[in-house]
């Protein structure tokens, strides 16, 4: 504790008089008495204790590495097969990388803040960007896949754009509470940040259970195209890797959520060892981007069709398909064939229905026919 003295300046008025006064303040103080040693390690719980073990250096370095061979891989993955919405996922490994070598650094220089908490925001924050990439590559493969091009009626790039927001919002909740949790911040303060955290990976968790239901849901439609022999292929394989890297980040939100709700006291062993943050943390997040390695979505998703479409260009869509249904009132069947294209391009909604139309007159020509052919031969 050390003792601050502030003077108050005196009052004077026709009214009262009152003299300077000089009250002490208490202050709470750090005085290390203990010697780092070369690294800058101390004991936990003792002054300048940024770390409840001793870091490891090797393992730091060994997932920088390795980070950092996802990024080179899947920037180089993205410029081969043009897929530039893939800048979202390179950015998580960008993160990861950047956390690593920074926590690389910190474990040879152990009382410096600044390092340490530059790591611990980049580790915390990165899973949200794998997170946004989850959500715009379903949303393109509802696009890709669906003849609708919307699932719960909920056109595709609508649907890229609400999850996106909300991702957001969860990212900025949770920076809010990361940099409030600081390690030398006052106790009540980590506290509030830890509390504010919390909440942030609960909404994201939220948000991935709730987009869980709508990958389970196209996949159910692409099961039903499937039997019909007329589904894409290539699209099991790309989902079934968008739910792995989704079971990955999900086991390393139970780690935190667990991590930060037990506090930091014996009965809560996970903050005290090291293991368990690479074993759940680290090692989850490296498979959630790897996924992306193995089954880029480049090699599926190919072509103009698996490019999502603005919401300006689907509000001028759906213009476009009122008045081209407009035009095709009354007209005949090869009117209607040479408007097919021309329908196509404003709503795909539009162009099933129109489909729809062409198969049932040439049915009924079909059957028109059979029946004269019946006729000629009883006559």
């Amino acid at each position: 504790m050390t003792v601050d003295y502030i003077t108050l300046p005196g009052v004077t008025n026709d009214h009262v008089t009152l003299a300077p006064q000089t009250i002490s303040i208490a202050i709470p103080t750090c005085i290390q008495t203990i010697t780092p040693d070369k690294n800058g390690y101390v004991p936990p719980g003792t002054c300048n204790a940024l770390y409840n073990y001793y870091p490891s250096f090797v393992a730091a370095l060994i997932f920088s590495c390795f980070f950092g061979m996802l990024t080179v891989a899947h920037i180089w993955q993205a410029a081969y097969f043009k897929t530039k919405f893939c800048w979202v996922i390179i950015m998580a490994s960008v993160w990861e990388t950047i956390s690593f070598v920074a926590r690389t650094i910190s474990t040879r220089n152990q009382q410096n803040v600044w390092i340490e908490l530059i790591s611990d925001l980049f580790v915390l924050l990165a899973p949200l960007w794998v997170n946004a990439f989850a959500y715009m590559l379903l949303a393109r493969m509802i696009y890709f896949y669906l003849p609708t091009h919307s699932i719960f009626s909920i056109p595709a790039s609508v649907l890229a754009l609400a999850f996106v927001s909300l991702d957001f919002v969860s990212f900025v909740i949770q920076i809010i509470g990361g940099s409030y949790a600081g390690p030398t911040a006052p106790m009540a303060q980590q506290l509030k940040g830890v509390h504010i955290y919390m909440g942030g990976i609960g909404l994201q968790q939220f948000f991935i259970f709730i987009f869980l239901a709508l990958g389970v849901k196209f996949h159910r439609e692409m099961l039903k195209w499937e039997y019909t022999g007329r589904a894409k292929q290539g699209w099991k394989r790309l989902l079934f890797t968008l739910y792995a890297s989704l079971g990955f980040i999900t086991i390393r939100f139970f780690f935190r959520f667990i991590e930060f709700s037990g506090g930091e006291t014996s009965s809560n062993p996970l903050p005290y060892h090291e293991a368990y943050f690479y074993a759940l943390e680290a090692v989850p997040m490296c498979f959630a981007i790897l996924c992306y390695n193995i089954t880029h979505p480049g090699t599926v998703l190919q072509g103009l069709e698996a490019k999502l479409p603005t919401i300006r260009s689907l509000l001028f869509r759906k213009r476009g398909a009122r008045k081209a249904h407009e035009e095709l009132k009354g007209e005949d069947e090869v009117e209607l064939v040479g408007k097919y294209v021309k329908l196509r391009k404003y709503s795909v909604s539009g162009y099933v229905e129109l489909e729809r139309r062409i198969r049932e007159r040439e049915a009924d020509r079909l059957e028109r026919s059979l029946d004269c052919g019946e006729t000629d031969v009883r006559q």
